[in-house]
Formats: structure tokens, sequence, C-alpha cells
């Protein structure tokens, strides 16, 4: 079986809002057993921003489509002091989003898969010090 995906929070917009992703994004998903793919804490925040500042617009307030998208069967990743201090020291070029180097952590910290179409994060994963799978 695959290792678990973490899915970047676009990744979890786009998603849950059945926008077109990949073939290789479509078909991890597809592979990908019960209880296998994870979203971060960090994205509920993210979506929280998100939201506060117009940029994006939810059918239910983010808590809500938050917990939504918990029950139509992602997992919440952990997200351990130990993986908050770890996102201060990845490897190669420093990412210069906050949210991006705790998901990063994570990805690295529990060997998930990571899924995004943020450039830095799949820098990262092409550098070798991640797996990132570009949606």
């Amino acid at each position: 079986m695959a290792r678990p995906i973490l899915l970047d929070t676009c990744a979890l917009l786009w998603l849950t809002a059945e926008e077109e992703m990949s073939p290789a994004a479509l078909e991890a998903l597809d592979d990908a057993g019960a209880g296998e793919v994870f979203v971060s804490p960090i994205s509920a925040w993210e979506v929280g921003q998100l939201a506060a500042r117009g940029r994006i617009r939810l059918a239910l307030e983010p808590r809500d489509w938050f917990q939504s998208a918990l029950e139509a069967g992602l997992a919440l990743a952990p997200m351990p002091p130990d993986v908050l201090i770890a996102s201060s020291f990845l490897p190669g070029e420093p990412l210069r989003d906050p949210a991006d180097r705790i998901l990063a952590a994570t990805a690295r910290a529990y060997r998930y898969r990571l899924m995004t179409r943020d450039r830095p994060l799949l820098d990262l994963g092409g550098a070798g010090h991640l797996d990132a799978i570009a949606c």
C-alpha cells in the first residue's frame, strides 16, 4: 500500500470543490486507503484566514466547512510541538510561508506524501527533502 497523503490547503480546497486535479493526484487519491488522506490543523487556520480576507467563499462557516471535510473521510494529521520546531529547521531553501513549513515538517515527520500545487513545496520535493505529488 502506498504511503498516506497529506493535503496542502490548496489541495484540500480543490478536492472539496471538485476542481480538476492532475492524473497523478487522482491516482494517488484513488490508491489511498480509508483513513490514509490527512489534513493538517494548520489548514483550518489557513481556510479561516482566506475566508476572513474574502479570498475564498465557502457555503458554510469555516469551522463547519473544515469539520465537514473531516466527516467526509479526511483524517486530522497530528501537529505536536516537535513538528512545529522541526518546521524551523527544514533542509534546502527556506520556505517563506510558515504554514508551508509546518506542512513540510509534518509530511517529513510522518512520511506522508504531500499533495500540493505550491511551487516552493514541489521544489522541496524535487530536491529530495520530501515526497510531493503535484495536484
